[in-house]
């Protein structure tokens, strides 16, 4: 089997499994709480309600004209491995309808822990370059329309026509807060599988004495820095600005030496998930 079919099988396995994950949480904990999943499963749950349309059965034929549309824009690999996934998540949905009981009918619990399975699920699936189809498909071609938005926005935006929909048909207004805990959850999950957690912390010090900072950093705190040029808007002032990266257990060190140094200084800390070279991880390692 050559590398190319190897990386195939790996992409439908993983999308498996988080269809399998996504699918459990919707009839476990979600859907039996009243909780809105967003795009084109939450349109399927408001048919659900409103005309007893299962589940799945609404996502794929909702799906449908959307996949069509996306065929030549979007590529055929994506819209493969996305129509793989939609399937397997809706006939996954509508199986498990029979043999679904609530796992709790606390909808603060089904929200944080449907959340962070969903996280879970989604964010395995992503990692394939797939999605699950829905508000995903219009808003990527959207996003090639107008590349100044972000592609988040245009989902969060459709996402949000459909949980006000559901709250305002069916009087549910609390459902709609508990999704948005639901949802925030599952961002904060999905960033993590897809980008790892923030393991380094990228730092910029604007000082007077950036000489003495610069000694300071890379003897005393044993880490590399470089100098980049810059001026004072206000002053015209040339100034040197340091760029480090550091490990989080070494900012409190850092922050002590410019305070020691130079009270006065700007220091700039910000988070840098991943960083490559020496010190860090290796540029020639596969993901």
């Amino acid at each position: 089997m050559d590398g190319k079919n190897h990386n195939t099988l790996w992409d439908v396995f993983k999308i498996l499994a988080g269809a399998a994950i996504t699918s459990c949480s919707f009839r476990y904990l979600t859907f039996p709480n009243h909780i809105v999943s967003g795009g084109v499963t939450g349109i399927s749950q408001i048919l659900n309600n409103l005309i007893g349309t299962p589940v799945g059965l609404g996502i794929i034929t909702i799906n449908v004209p959307l996949f069509l549309w996306a065929w030549k824009r979007l590529g055929r690999r994506f819209v493969l491995l996305t129509g793989f996934c939609m399937l397997s998540q809706s006939l996954l949905i509508d199986l498990l309808e029979p043999i679904a009981r609530a796992i709790t009918d606390e909808p603060m619990l089904a929200a944080v822990y449907g959340g962070v399975l969903n996280g879970l699920g989604y964010g395995i699936i992503f990692t394939t370059g797939a999605t699950s189809g829905g508000t995903d498909i219009p808003s990527r071609i959207l996003r090639r329309k107008y590349p100044h938005i972000n592609l988040s926005t245009f989902i969060m935006g459709l996402n949000m026509v459909v949980i006000l929909t559901y709250a305002v048909l069916f009087k549910r207004f609390d459902s709609c807060m508990y999704t948005l805990i639901c949802m925030y959850i599952v961002s904060k999950v999905e960033s993590l599988i897809l980008y790892g957690p923030i393991n380094s912390r990228l730092c910029y010090i604007i000082s007077d004495r950036s000489e003495d900072l610069r000694h300071a950093i890379t003897e005393r705190l044993g880490r590399g820095a470089t100098l980049l040029h810059g001026q004072g808007a206000w002053s015209g002032q040339e100034k040197q600005v340091i760029l480090c990266v550091v490990k989080p257990p070494q900012l409190a060190r850092l922050r002590k030496l410019v305070r020691e140094i130079d009270e006065n200084a700007f220091l700039v800390v910000s988070d840098a998930r991943s960083v490559y070279g020496h010190g860090f991880e290796n540029i020639l390692q596969e993901d």
